[in-house]
């Protein structure tokens, strides 16, 4: 069948329960059953929950074949916790057929292409895969195709038992021997741990993994002991060094801050922008720096910021710290500079994924947002965006919490250059949909802007203030004169992937390309 997004979405991946993308809203005024089943092992009172290894908690925690373990990525390309479990489990303990429920996979956890090429690893389900994971998932090694949610369907998920998580383990800065567990106070600092709460709240074992250990309580604690099975105190848990990568960094490139100029110019044109406005910004420099320029119109127009909401870099807490910006309500931390902020700040505050943006409850922070900025791989006439798949058809992105904010949010712009090397962004047909373009408002490159002709209210406020605009396609036409039409890819039957939109609907399907060569 064609879902909404007119993707061809396989007969056999749908049943009664999992149907294709029916259109954003689709779950307004649903209910939603929360049936996760939990195995809960009543306790006597002990000491300490601390064991010597990482292979005793697997032990003790009932690993076993067929499971499926958990992680966080907040270390991001520095963390070491989730290859050190995998190492136990497949090489220490012999065990196959796991599958890996993941908040990202990336070069951090690239062992585990091994693991899925030797078949041990035969089912992953993430809000994103990067680099030799990727590839050998875009190969069709993995025995089962991937799932891929938004950082919103990942909580939905867990939640309504679509994903049971056997044990999580989860990285900590700083942990008690009973388990309270923190993302500051340690050698490795994360700072937000929003990432990894709903594990702990939902896997039936929940091992914490830390590199220092202090007095007990460890309070403030992302990670309550309530939720805590076992304690393993290794070297280090990180490189917290990495965890900003070169997509996180402010940029200094005159294109891009041209661009980010002119989303700002836009988001002041706009009727939202007034006093306690709220604002998210995504990873990629041109997002960034639209803090930059926004601090100017909000000085002029003598308006703070009510919330800033998800991925904080320092750019944002610097606005705090100048009085723009009431709240900080952060999943993860960009850079050290945010994670020093988030240690000292008071109104800087900690925000699990399922109050981000679980489009299954009661009031997803996301649905109070006025302005998201994000970046796309690729955007299309419909205005559909690829932030999954790369222009050859690999695995090279994550949802994250892309479709969650553009859907949620009353304004929604992306900013991104019309080429990259030899290849158009924007493009007739985006290779995989990862946000509808039903949930886009606002294109902003280089070569021009261009808004979504659904949003005539938007078109009248550019007009008004004197922002130029064009169609999308003509951007599109621009684009294919600077580099060329690319050739279409030509896919074998196998589907590698799932793309899932964030109410667990299929959005689309990534498939083999034919031939595929690494």
């Amino acid at each position: 069948m064609r879902n909404k997004v007119n993707r061809e979405i396989p007969d056999d991946l749908l049943t009664a329960d999992k149907k294709g993308y029916q259109g954003e809203y689709y779950l307004d005024g649903k209910y939603v059953k929360k049936d996760a089943p939990m195995i809960r092992q009543a306790v006597k009172p002990v000491n300490s929950k601390l064991v010597e290894s990482i292979r005793e908690a697997c032990e003790r925690c009932g690993a076993h074949d067929g499971m499926t373990f958990s992680f966080h990525t907040e270390y991001r390309n520095g963390d070491y916790v989730a290859a050190m479990v995998a190492k136990v489990l497949i090489e220490d303990m012999g065990l196959k057929d796991i599958t890996v429920a993941a908040t990202s996979l990336g070069s951090a956890q690239k062992v585990m292409a091994k693991y899925i090429k030797e078949g041990k690893i035969i089912g992953v389900q993430t809000s994103g895969v990067r680099g030799e994971i990727g590839e050998a998932i875009s190969a069709g090694e993995l025995k089962t195709p991937a799932i891929i949610r938004s950082h919103g369907g990942r909580p939905r998920a867990i939640q309504n038992g679509e994903v049971h998580i056997d044990i999580a383990f989860l990285a900590a800065a700083s942990a008690d021997k009973f388990g309270n567990a923190s993302g500051i106070n340690g050698k490795n600092n994360c700072g937000s741990m929003g990432f990894a709460i709903m594990d702990s709240h939902y896997a039936d074992h929940t091992v914490v993994i830390t590199d220092t250990l202090v007095d007990f309580p460890n309070e403030p604690a992302s990670i309550d002991s309530a939720d805590v099975d076992y304690v393993c105190l290794v070297d280090n848990v990180g490189d917290a060094s990495k965890i900003a990568t070169k997509e996180a960094r402010m940029t200094q490139d005159p294109r891009e801050l041209m661009m980010a100029e002119n989303a700002a110019k836009i988001i002041a044109a706009t009727p939202y922008f007034k006093d306690g406005f709220s604002f998210q910004t995504g990873v990629g420099g041109p997002s960034l720096a639209v803090n930059r320029f926004l601090e100017q119109y909000m000085r002029e127009q003598n308006i703070k910021m009510s919330f800033a909401l998800g991925g904080t870099s320092k750019a944002i807490c610097d606005l705090q710290d100048k009085g723009l910006v009431k709240y900080i309500l952060d999943t993860q931390d960009f850079d050290q500079g945010a994670i020093e902020h988030f240690t000292s700040n008071p109104n800087h505050l900690e925000t699990d994924l399922n109050q981000y943006a679980n489009p299954s409850n009661k009031g997803a922070l996301v649905n109070n947002l006025d302005y998201v900025i994000l970046s796309a791989l690729e955007i299309d006439t419909k205005f559909n965006v690829n932030v999954t798949t790369g222009s050859d058809g690999i695995l090279r992105g994550a949802p994250g919490g892309h479709p969650d904010t553009a859907t949620g949010s009353k304004c929604c712009i992306i900013v991104t250059p019309l080429t990259r090397g030899r290849m158009p962004t924007v493009c007739d047909d985006v290779v995989t949909v990862t946000t509808p373009g039903d949930s886009v408002d606002v294109l902003v490159t280089d070569y021009g802007i261009a808004v979504n002709p659904k949003r005539q209210d938007l078109i009248d406020c550019l007009d008004e203030a004197g922002i130029k605009h064009v169609t999308i396609e003509e951007l599109r036409d621009k684009a294919y004169s600077l580099v060329g039409k690319p050739d279409k890819l030509e896919w074998e039957d196998k589907v590698v992937a799932i793309l899932e939109a964030r109410d667990g609907t299929i959005l689309d399907v990534v498939r083999k390309v034919k031939p595929f060569e690494i």
